[in-house]
């Protein structure tokens, strides 16, 4: 079809007369005197979508810089609920966030404040997405899916409300309104590229328009759809699973722990020269007890070298250590650090947050003085129950491990109110609540349930903590999780729940929870990357073709690629299994797959030295430049890949 005048100026309105479209005003946006539109639109595919190929042709007599936007609305919308997957969620912030990033506000309700990052509309380069589409919903819903680049350059995606409704748009190429957000706290001047077109010059760009029923969490196979139209190239890890675990540890205890006292300092530089003369910037002496090192990783390490026959074969604890980075080194060390954070709880009875070398055990990074984060404590609590069970099956037993379990969860089930909330920050001193917001308390649920089999008190708290949580899946707006990111919408936190309701469906068999943990996995997986970036040729990432497919963005207020995902490996290759769904295996493989790439194979690989592995790979504009990798080795980054390939290396049945 030819598309006619619309009523604003400089644009062009495609017509479907009798169709859906017609009702959601195709728009494209362009100068009608100096260039002719045409409109084609392909058949519907299952997942709603129809393609629309839209040719572009300059009639100007000179070149001419334009650029042009494709739009559709639906109308009469008074509360939109907006998704660009791993950027913005509903609002994307709560108002009483302390941390600055991109915020819906409704004109009336809240009056628009670009400085504070503060706007009814917004518009972003499409690389800051994990699926390069836009979705609405105000009743029913519907999405407008794009590529990464078009042949005008880097795509655009975004939003808009007014009195008239709510409008979703592609930009060719990208602008970014009303402002730009580079990590900062201060908005940078917005970001845009232009195209310039010569006389008669032709150009056909492609989108795809979703018409979406009411729930919200009909996104999912539409990114399903999407993938499926990029997950065609092949995956190329650098090496095999078990070479990556090998790296892993080596990297983990050479560049990370430090033994006395037993601790796994959370970052190693990797220009080891430079961080010598500059008093140690690169290395953080300190150790989280979960999250960002601790717990997980130490038993990660442990278990990697009992598979490689490390250790003792019963109990008594002591054992003599290797020569150099041998199983039993591995075993001896990630049992110290086990020892060292058990052997120092908080007079509340719970873990402390963090050790540091300059004040000792402490609080976490909350500003709340005093303050632990339910999160971190629980993801420790719950990895200590797994290694506990693990050191049993070779026939050591950890008393101390035991106890500093059962006296976690107990705070945990003490605190816990009579809705279900397990609470987000307790005060180290006397075990107080002190904020009951957000979902962070969800990761006690998967440690109460996994450790049903220590008191059977566990398990009803685990039930209560469930039901109460399955709200912020149902209105698909999880958040908390992130000690550093105050409320906001993570990826961790799409982590946490399925740890938590795949641990509540394997201790019970209830569909329920396994229907819960199917929806927090589609949502989880809005956040990873499903196609491969375009890196420029001359950066680190585009030099050594980095695939993107399969990593995380972490945040829509961290907006980098992460591997925290490989922390629940097991339980997405449980869930596919238990739905007969292969999507969650496919996605997982890839998962895994992405993070095989970039663990440094010998000294001197990417500027790194031997098993080291980046926290931050950067495929947006967003603290650093796209294409570059931060040169920081990470304890959790190297851990859960550890994590990561020894649960797949137990998981013989998938070919990885």
């Amino acid at each position: 079809m030819t598309a006619t005048p619309d009523a604003r100026p400089g644009s062009a309105r495609a017509v479907a007369t009798g169709t859906w479209l017609d009702e959601v005003g195709l728009t494209v946006d362009v100068d009608p005197d100096r260039f002719d539109v045409d409109v084609h639109c392909g058949a519907e595919s299952p997942a709603g979508g129809v393609p629309v190929t839209v040719t572009v042709t300059c009639r100007a007599t000179g070149p001419v810089e334009a650029r042009l936007r494709v739009s559709a609305r639906l109308a009469d919308v008074d509360d939109p609920y907006w998704l660009i997957p791993g950027l913005f969620y509903g609002e994307n912030r709560p108002a009483g966030n302390d941390r600055l990033y991109p915020r819906f506000a409704r004109l009336g309700d809240e009056p628009p404040d670009p400085a504070g990052f503060v706007s009814p509309a917004w518009s972003f380069r499409a690389d800051r997405a994990a699926t390069c589409a836009v979705f609405v919903w105000g009743g029913r819903g519907l999405a407008l899916a794009v590529d990464e680049h078009s042949p005008l350059g880097l795509t655009g995606i975004g939003f808009a409300h007014d009195e008239d409704g709510a409008r979703i748009h592609a930009d060719f190429p990208y602008r970014e309104e009303p402002v730009s957000y580079l990590g900062s706290q201060t908005p940078a001047v917005p970001l845009a590229e232009v195209h310039r077109w010569q006389p008669g010059e032709r150009q056909v760009i492609e989108v795809c328009l979703y018409r979406l029923p009411a729930d919200r969490h009909a996104y999912a196979p539409v990114l399903r759809e999407r993938h499926a139209r990029h997950a065609t190239g092949p995956l190329r890890p650098w090496v095999d699973v078990a070479e990556a675990a090998e790296l892993a540890a080596y990297g983990l205890h050479r560049w990370h722990y430090r033994p006395d006292p037993a601790v796994l300092l959370e970052t190693a530089a990797f220009d080891r020269e430079f961080n010598g003369n500059v008093k140690g910037l690169g290395d953080r002496e300190a150790m989280h007890v979960a999250w960002v090192s601790g717990i997980p990783y130490a038993s990660a390490l442990l278990a990697h070298g009992r598979r490689r026959g490390g250790g003792p074969d019963s109990d008594g604890g002591g054992h003599a250590p290797g020569d150099g980075h041998s199983p039993d080194d591995y075993v001896a060390a990630g049992a110290a650090v086990i020892d060292n954070i058990c052997a120092n709880l908080a007079p509340a009875g719970t873990f402390w947050g963090q050790w540091t070398a300059a004040r000792g055990w402490g609080q976490s990074w909350t500003p709340v003085r005093g303050g632990l984060h339910a999160r971190t404590l629980a993801e420790a609590t719950l990895f200590l129950h797994r290694a506990v069970r693990a050191e049993a099956a070779h026939g050591v037993a950890r008393p101390a491990w035991s106890t500093a379990v059962r006296s976690n969860l107990d705070v945990a089930v003490r605190n816990q109110r009579a809705d279900g909330n397990l609470g987000s920050l307790l005060h180290a001193d006397d075990g107080r609540i002190l904020s009951w917001a957000g979902a962070a308390g969800l990761t006690w649920v998967a440690a109460l349930a996994a450790a049903a089999d220590l008191d059977p008190g566990y398990l009803p708290a685990a039930r209560r903590g469930g039901d109460y949580y399955a709200r912020f899946v149902d209105e698909e707006f999880l958040h908390g999780a992130p000690e550093d990111v105050d409320l906001a919408p993570t990826s961790e936190d799409g982590y946490a729940a399925i740890l938590a309701y795949l641990a509540l469906w394997r201790v019970t068999r209830e569909g329920r929870w396994l229907d819960i943990a199917r929806r927090a996995a589609d949502w989880m997986l809005t956040f990873r990357y499903s196609y491969d970036v375009r890196f420029d040729a001359h950066t680190l990432l585009g030099r050594y073709d980095f695939r993107s497919r399969g990593a995380d963005q972490a945040s829509p207020s961290n907006q980098h690629l992460h591997a925290y995902g490989l922390i629940c490996l097991a339980e997405m290759v449980e869930l596919a299994g238990a739905t007969g769904d292969r999507h969650y295996l496919d996605r997982t493989r890839e998962n895994l797959a992405c993070f095989r790439q970039f663990v440094a194979r010998a000294d001197g690989d990417f500027n790194a030295y031997r098993g080291m592995a980046s926290e931050r790979y950067y495929q947006t504009a967003c603290f650093q430049a796209k294409g570059m990798l931060l040169t920081l080795s990470h304890a959790w980054s190297v851990g859960v890949l550890l994590l990561g390939c020894e649960a797949a290396l137990n998981l013989t049945e998938v070919d990885w």
